[in-house]
């Protein structure tokens, strides 16, 4: 997977990439010098990839946290493992699932600000269960089905147009047929924690995505007053929209 979103980045950056101008490795004053990224479900951290990419050239110091996908305190405790790591003011990162996760281990002190991207935020008591539940519904979410060890899959044959609408079509597909499960008990678990309530926060929209329903993205952002910004992507927009995104973290590591 991880060769096939490089190449996924590859070809959907590569324009871009190759006529931009070189940029400085010194950050703007105040700015937080760290960024951890953490993945989603059914995917892995290489998903960031191009959003990594983008800020490690700007002079920032850039995580990819590797979530286990078993449960909320697993990957909850893989990303406190990286925030452990980080030597002064971070900002913390998630995309769809990891919103959650976010959520959850967002109180950490060296945590500056939080974004979510196409992302739950959940309030305490929550889980993504409730959530999905609450709606509204999509096709993404819909196709969401437990195999027999209660493992979530999302159908493969919905995944494509689901999840990646604006990725090329054979990466689409093979993405579906190599996803990572994430557990049912991840699914239902609520946080007991609500990081978004004590930090700044920054949401970004994905306006075609069809696994969290715009509306349901706008309800998050305004709940949890989150600097907004929308991109009309699918809900892979962090490949797709890598630039954009990129620079709503620049932002937020400006929040104070």
């Amino acid at each position: 997977m991880r060769n096939l979103l490089l190449s996924a980045a590859t070809v959907l950056l590569a324009g871009a990439a190759s006529t931009a101008p070189a940029q400085s490795a010194h950050l703007p004053k105040g700015a937080a010098h760290n960024i951890v990224l953490v993945h989603g479900a059914f995917v892995d951290q290489t998903s960031w990839q191009p959003v990594a990419d983008i800020l490690v050239k700007k002079g920032y110091n850039v995580t990819l946290v590797e979530n286990p996908l078993t449960s909320l305190a697993a990957d909850v405790d893989a990303t406190k493992q990286a925030l452990a790591k980080q030597n002064g003011r971070t900002v913390l990162v998630g995309h769809s699932w990891a919103g959650i996760v976010i959520t959850q281990a967002g109180n950490d002190p060296k945590v500056s600000a939080l974004v979510y991207v196409s992302a739950f935020a959940p309030d305490v008591g929550e889980s993504l269960a409730s959530l999905a539940k609450a709606g509204p519904a999509t096709e993404g979410g819909a196709a969401i089905h437990p195999d027999a060890k209660g493992n979530l899959y999302i159908d493969p044959k919905v995944f494509p147009s689901a999840v990646a609408a604006d990725l090329p079509p054979q990466i689409a597909e093979t993405l579906a047929s190599s996803q990572l499960p994430l557990n049912h008990t991840a699914y239902e678990t609520p946080v007991d924690t609500a990081a978004w309530h004590d930090k700044p926060t920054f949401y970004v929209i994905s306006t075609q995505d069809k696994v969290i329903a715009p509306e349901a993205q706008r309800t998050f952002a305004a709940r949890i007053k989150a600097q907004t910004t929308e991109v009309a992507g699918s809900h892979a927009s962090l490949v797709v929209h890598a630039k954009e995104v990129a620079a709503v973290i620049e932002k937020a590591a400006l929040a104070k």
